[in-house]
């Protein structure tokens, strides 16, 4: 039966570090293409070689995603962990979604993310990997929690009903862990971040989270000539970690934590900023010279859900530095603009138009729209149609690309 136990009277923590630096020591990331993975990819080439958080001499680092396995697969699974021969996993991979989409389908992510996680929790243990680390989430703290949060209180309440699939899929990894480590001695932990951005982030205006829904919102206004439209007042306060920050995280968790409990990743819990605070900030960012307006009809959500980073910094030391959030901020929309065709943006919506006229055979004919144009709730009020269309009477579809640029195609 294989075994995660360490070397007899070695410490675990002069092993580990010592794996690292060996030739031999093989680094899987699973999501490795994502929001964190992608950052974690840039912290390790553009810090010095043999830096804190650098590569060192001998790592390989493997960064894999869903294309190279269906991780809810035990056999794809064990595959992949059989090609690689990892000693050491950062394990980012997960099914997630935005609020709604987790309201709808709370059983596909309790079931899907669990046969992931138990998949690589079990590959990872066959296959005597030294330490895995598994990213978890601020939501599976309890609902009636109180402020605030900090480890100790993962398991004491259910957590909030609207995730709650998600929310107890990636509970049920800190329980895993603690088995792993009972029965068979490994050395399996885990990080929960608060709310994360950076490049490579969703920006899906239907199933982003805040920054990088509002930086595309802004952006579309910016591009239209239109209001900046913010949901709620403005007023609740949340605690923003740069990607490219937590990814030195990751990669010190990796280095020098040795402990199963886990690690919140944050900002302190006075460095919470106010949703109006962000979209200000973003229309700076930006460049966005319009109106911003906020949509007080929308509902604010919960004020203010504080984590405590005091575990973090007594272990990380006090020379560790957070990015400015401006900064960070920015170099996420720069990152945006400049890769915007490329993005995470979600389907292009579409609309609905009739051809009143035909006009000459190299004329394109006049248009009017069923109804108004709009994307992320902004008004579209011009646009240039560029495709021939065919006789008067014919339902066309409008392919947005979101500029002020509008395709028509034929509806099918």
């Amino acid at each position: 039966m294989s075994t995660c136990r360490p070397l007899p009277g070695v410490s675990l923590g002069y092993q580990v570090s010592w794996l690292i630096q060996d030739m031999s020591a093989v680094i899987l990331v699973t999501g490795g293409h994502g929001l964190v993975g992608s950052a974690i990819q840039h912290v390790i080439n553009a810090e010095p070689i043999g830096s804190r958080f650098g590569r060192h001499g001998g790592e390989r680092w493997v960064f894999v995603g869903s294309s190279d396995a269906d991780l809810r697969d035990a056999r794809q699974t064990k595959e992949l962990f059989h090609q690689y021969k990892p000693t050491h996993v950062i394990h980012l991979a997960a099914l997630v979604g935005g609020l709604f989409k987790n309201m709808k389908h709370n059983l596909s992510f309790l079931r899907d993310n669990t046969l992931i996680n138990s998949n690589v929790l079990h590959a990872a243990h066959e296959h005597n990997v030294q330490k895995v680390i598994s990213c978890l989430s601020t939501c599976v703290f309890p609902d009636a929690a109180q402020p605030p949060l900090d480890e100790s209180k993962i398991h004491l309440g259910p957590p909030h009903q609207s995730n709650y699939g998600y929310a107890y899929a990636k509970r049920m990894i800190d329980v895993a862990n603690h088995a792993y480590k009972e029965e068979f001695g490994c050395n399996f932990t885990a990080a929960i971040p608060t709310n994360i951005f950076g490049p490579h982030d969703n920006f899906d205006l239907e199933d982003s989270h805040v920054i990088p829904g509002l930086i595309h919102k802004c952006y579309l206004a910016k591009q239209n000539n239109t209001p900046f439209v913010v949901a709620g007042t403005g007023t609740p306060l949340r605690q923003f970690v740069y990607s490219h920050d937590l990814a030195k995280m990751f990669i010190w968790q990796l280095r020098e934590y040795n402990d199963v409990e886990p690690v919140i990743f944050s900002v302190a819990e006075d460095e919470d900023i106010s949703i109006r605070c962000v979209a200000e900030s973003i229309v700076r960012a930006v460049g966005f010279k319009g109106e911003l307006k906020f949509d007080t009809s929308k509902a604010d959500g919960q004020y203010r859900k504080p984590a405590s980073n005091a575990k973090l910094m007594s272990l990380i030391g006090e020379s560790f530095a957070f990015t400015p959030f401006d900064s960070a901020l920015q170099d996420t929309v720069d990152w945006f603009v400049r890769n915007y065709d490329n993005a995470r943006t979600g389907v292009k919506p579409v609309f609905d138009i009739k051809l009143l006229e035909e006009d000459s055979e190299d004329d394109l004919p006049n248009v009017q729209l069923e109804e108004e144009v709009r994307v992320a709730d902004q008004p579209v009020p011009e646009f240039d149609v560029a495709s021939k269309m065919p006789a008067s009477g014919v339902d066309f579809v409008v392919d947005f690309s979101l500029s002020t640029h509008l395709q028509v195609v034929p509806a099918v």
